[in-house]
């Protein structure tokens, strides 16, 4: 017979986390209950509801646990090298994490809601923050960059990218075409010497 381990209090909020970054990127903020996720997490409702208060607050935990990754890989590729290119391969590596983004793009979705809005407004800040202090680059690098970020985010939640990616149609295929990454970051870190 197995004993079973208890988790900390610790490695229990780890675990719901990463449950409800599984829940809402399928179903979004309004489509997912705290019951989805308790079940993911293998533990009660009432449990859910006891360490996180409500839905709206377990949804901002895991709209942060995402932008936190992202500052984190951002910060360990600036470690490397601190410019443009080194964090978008960086970011790369992150879409292949398709919950963790789009659990991010639904927390800006649901931006406008006034719990929710100023969370993911400043998840953001912090990011475009975070850009602009690793690597140098001016105001407008570093909108090029988010923007190029987001295309992909949004083109990754779509499975337009990856190794899951549905079959390609010719609007995808020029799309994806343009997104000529290499030579746009190497000219972003052109500009800012």
């Amino acid at each position: 017979m197995t004993k079973k381990t208890r988790l900390t209090a610790e490695e229990r909020h780890a675990q719901l986390v990463a449950a409800a970054v599984t829940a809402f990127s399928a179903g979004g903020y309004a489509g997912t209950t705290t019951d989805q996720v308790a079940r993911l997490a293998g533990v009660s409702q009432p449990y859910v509801i006891r360490l996180f208060g409500t839905k709206q607050q377990l949804f901002i935990a895991a709209v942060m646990y995402a932008s936190d990754r992202i500052e984190l890989t951002f910060r360990e590729a600036a470690a490397v090298r601190a410019d443009l290119p080194s964090l978008g391969q960086a970011f790369d590596g992150l879409l292949a994490e398709r919950e963790l983004i789009t659990v991010l793009l639904h927390g800006f979705a649901a931006g406008a809601d006034p719990g929710i809005g100023p969370t993911v407004r400043q998840c953001f800040a912090q990011i475009y923050g975070l850009v602009r202090e690793l690597t140098g680059a001016s105001a407008d690098e570093a909108r090029d960059f988010l923007a190029t970020g987001m295309l992909l985010a949004v083109l990754g939640a779509m499975q337009l990218l990856g190794p899951d990616a549905v079959p390609a149609q010719g609007w995808m295929i020029e799309l994806v075409g343009t997104l000529d990454l290499k030579k746009a970051m190497k000219t972003a870190a052109l500009d800012s010497d």
